[in-house]
């Protein structure tokens, strides 16, 4: 199988635009105790991903040196078989080196005020009429 036929299956899988930002780097796959279970999951995978090295937010007249990730933040997303899946995102940080202030681009990959992905977050609100809390979910 070609690697252009398993980006475009990942495309699928992923949310929308997150390998145009992040490169995938770890896979993980963890069971679950029966007496932790909140439904029918035996196990998570959990996807690492770090942004691509790709500033774009950059103003006009500055330039920007790398200056290694902020803390991973985790995405809760669609479960895959019988798993859920948690997707462990680390962001870039650039310093500007005009003013000394970390800097990095912006993502709308989760729906305000909640941890899921934004498509994941509609699918529970059109199943349940809200999102649920997400320490359902943890």
């Amino acid at each position: 199988m070609s690697l252009s036929l398993y980006k475009s299956v990942l495309d699928f899988v992923f949310p929308k635009d997150l390998l145009r930002y992040f490169d995938l780097v770890d896979v993980q796959s963890h069971d679950i105790a029966a007496d932790k279970r909140h439904g029918l999951e035996s196990g998570e995978l959990v996807f690492y991903f770090d942004e691509l090295d790709d500033f774009r937010c950059g103003e006009e007249g500055h330039t920007y040196r790398p200056n290694g990730f902020f803390e991973a933040s985790k995405v809760h997303d669609f479960p895959l078989r019988d798993k859920k899946v948690t997707l462990v995102l680390r962001r870039r940080r650039w310093v500007d080196e005009l003013t000394g202030k970390s800097v990095s681009n912006t993502y709308s990959l989760t729906t305000e005020g909640t941890r899921h992905s934004v498509e994941f977050a509609a699918f529970l609100k059109e199943c349940f009429g809200y999102v649920p809390d997400i320490r359902l979910f943890a």
